[in-house]
């Protein structure tokens, strides 16, 4: 029993720690302090339970708004899910990370993000292998674990530049680049999250490129976030 289990959550974590080996790896002027990043993984942790209930309040305020089921479940899947889970991660990351005296470079926001992302989509791969079995470990090692990485990247390359403004004392851009940061990651969850739950071909074809299209542009942009990385 004990072994199974172990295969069980090993199937789970496993990819979310070798993504965030991944962007560690590319912190490449000053690494973070190992107990930071242990605290930004478990308030991914957190993020997920604030997400679950973000996601009931959105799940009330349809019910009563008096929609179809049909357009109650496209505002569901293209909007309450994205939004609810990116602002959750969000909220946790601004606690944990913002006023971090670690936070001293622009690639540093990338970091923080992703390790909140990695932290919330390794939890949500323990319960659904747990729920489904292993069988779906390989498709969430794939496809879900990566999307939240790459949803992470996108939040905190805005983060870092946040930071930034906020330091030189351009408040106001900073918190246009905070606001851009989570719709910017909630847009992107929101499509993907749609063309994967509408189950038309057409969806399935979008979902592939528009995964296919992310990766790439994410491998690239933490690539180039590394290389012109500046201090704070």
């Amino acid at each position: 029993m004990t072994l199974i289990l172990t295969i069980y959550v090993a199937a789970a974590v496993l990819p979310a720690l070798f993504l965030m080996g991944y962007i560690y790896k590319h912190d490449r002027i000053e690494k973070e302090p190992f107990p930071l990043l242990m605290k930004l993984v478990i308030s991914g942790v957190y993020s997920a339970f604030l997400a679950i209930v973000l996601e009931r309040i959105g799940t009330s305020l349809l019910d009563n708004a008096g929609f179809t089921d049909r357009t109650k479940y496209i505002i569901w899947t293209a909007i309450m899910v994205g939004l609810s889970e990116e602002i959750a991660k969000f909220i946790f990351l601004y606690i944990r990370s913002w006023h971090s005296p670690h936070f001293n470079y622009r690639y540093d926001g990338i970091v923080y993000a992703v390790f909140v992302s990695l932290g919330f989509a390794a939890f949500e791969n323990i319960k659904y292998v747990f729920y489904y079995g292993i069988g779906v470990a390989p498709s969430r090692a794939l496809l879900a674990v990566p999307a939240h990485m790459a949803f992470g990247v996108f939040m905190g390359s805005f983060y870092g530049w946040a930071k930034i403004h906020d330091v030189y004392g351009h408040e106001g851009k900073a918190k246009l680049l905070l606001l851009l940061g989570v719709l910017c990651a909630a847009a992107f969850h929101a499509f993907y999250d749609a063309c994967a739950m509408l189950g038309t071909d057409e969806a399935m074809i979008a979902f592939i490129v528009f995964v296919v299209i992310m990766y790439f542009v994410v491998i690239r942009k933490v690539k180039r976030e590394s290389q012109t990385d500046m201090e704070i």
